[in-house]
């Protein structure tokens, strides 16, 4: 069998949408920040910056409000660790994730 050399580019597209559907599939999570009323947030609450071989992201959630907080964010992190590391092979350098509000109204 014949070995084929090259390269491999994912988008960074690839990876918003990997670190954004995982988020949301992680409970406690009610949903994503918006930007409305919150300059500092991307649009839709994912910010995933490639530096080099390693992937930085930043997530801006709103979990529920019968959720531990602190619980919910160490949960994501791990799981959007994993997610882009098993799907795509690259090492995940930083994950923060900023909670911007509490859903009340949830039943996450």
């Amino acid at each position: 069998m014949e070995e084929t050399t090259g390269k491999t580019t994912i988008a960074p597209s690839v990876l918003h949408t990997i670190a954004k559907l995982t988020t949301l599939a992680t409970p406690g999570v009610s949903r994503l920040s918006s930007r409305e009323g919150l300059s500092n947030v991307p649009e839709d609450g994912v910010k995933v910056i490639v530096r080099g071989d390693s992937i930085e992201v930043e997530l801006y959630i709103i979990p529920g409000s019968e959720e531990n907080v602190r619980l919910v964010a160490q949960t994501v992190q791990k799981r959007v660790t994993r997610a882009i590391t098993e799907m795509v092979g690259m090492e995940v350098a930083r994950i923060d994730v900023h909670i911007t509000d509490i859903d009340l109204e949830a039943k996450v």
